[in-house]
């Protein structure tokens, strides 16, 4: 910083999101509930935090120079975070992201300079077709390039061990009895969990998978049941593979949650809490009703759960209810949310 009040670039907002307690949502469950808001992170999501430290290590190591070009594999927040640091420090950015990713986010990318390809989601991860083998491809193929592979990245962990979890551990006082969060590359839940259980043994690491991700099985059995696999709407929850960087050994336990009720629990976030998150956020405090119903929780009971990313980037999915009705979300369930007035 220059000095106290005035930073050098918008970088050097990365990290220390705020807690919040959720009053409403959570009142009829037992225990005290923390939301971590990662979109108080200047790109307004979690992936801020490992899109600097990777590349920053790539840096040190010689691996990017000015005009080199960055290559992702992205849902739309690991890329838009990427994007952003490219902008800063002078790479060019090239992601490749799923179909199923919202318009926003894809839209979002093309705004901060990213050329964008957009792969089908409904192939295996070994198609040539898929994100992750289109981005190893685009890697080969363009001279001076990195590929940050966040998924089989273990500084994607490194990066969470060392700013979110010392983090909770501070704003919580040490009294966390429970961590909560979304596996997608796993990154977030398990570096935090290794700095918590460093801490205390005792914190409860509580995992959120998706129906139709292999995650939830494979830390319970040690193995990929393919037969797991189908397609699903939330973004940046489960996976069709195991990434490395998720710690299986620090989490406890997982639980899988719908696209119906995370998509009903996002909407209700918004006009309980006056959080307005994205779809994975209501995924999250989804499962902590299921964990709650299960007996997880007691009077006693810290619990905080982290939030990846603002609902901004979900305008034409989750808040729409065009798309809410087209997933038939609404043949039974009704939508809670304001009328808009026309005046001629």
């Amino acid at each position: 910083m220059i000095h106290d009040s005035i930073y050098r670039n918008i970088l050097e907002l990365i990290g220390d999101t705020p807690i919040v307690q959720l009053q409403k949502i959570t009142k009829e469950l037992p225990g005290t509930f923390l939301a971590k808001l990662e979109f108080f992170n200047p790109g307004n999501s979690m992936k801020d935090r490992i899109a600097l430290h990777i590349i920053e290590n790539a840096e040190q190591k010689g691996l990017l120079k000015p005009g080199s070009t960055i290559i992702e594999t992205t849902s739309g927040n690991t890329g838009f975070s990427i994007a952003m640091a490219s902008i800063i420090k002078g790479y060019h950015c090239i992601l490749a992201v799923s179909s199923k990713s919202s318009t926003d986010k894809i839209d979002m990318l093309k705004a901060m300079g990213a050329k964008v390809y957009v792969c089908p989601a409904n192939v295996p991860a070994n198609d040539p077709r898929s994100y992750y083998e289109v981005a190893k491809r685009l890697h080969q193929e363009t001279p001076n390039s990195i590929y940050i592979n966040q998924y089989f990245n273990e500084l994607n962990i490194e990066s969470h061990y060392a700013t979110t979890g010392p983090e909770i551990w501070e704003q919580t006082q040490g009294k966390i009895t429970h961590l909560i969060a979304a596996s997608g590359t796993g990154g977030t839940i398990s570096g935090s969990a290794r700095y918590l259980k460093e801490k205390n043994p005792n914190i409860k690491i509580l995992g959120v998978d998706a129906y139709g991700s292999v995650i939830k099985k494979y830390h319970e059995t040690g193995e990929l049941d393919e037969n797991e696999i189908h397609s699903y709407q939330i973004e940046g929850l489960g996976k069709n593979l195991i990434p490395t960087a998720t710690d299986f050994k620090v989490i406890d336990q997982f639980e899988k949650v719908t696209d119906e009720d995370s998509a009903f629990t996002t909407r209700e976030l918004a006009l309980t809490e006056g959080i307005f998150a994205g779809y994975t956020s209501g995924a999250i405090i989804q499962a902590i009703k299921q964990y709650a119903a299960k007996g997880f929780f007691d009077e006693n009971s810290v619990v905080v759960a982290i939030l990846p990313d603002h609902g901004s980037r979900y305008m034409s999915k989750v808040f729409s209810d065009e798309w809410m009705n087209n997933q038939g979300f609404l043949k039974q369930r009704k939508l809670e949310s304001q009328e808009v007035i026309y005046i001629e």
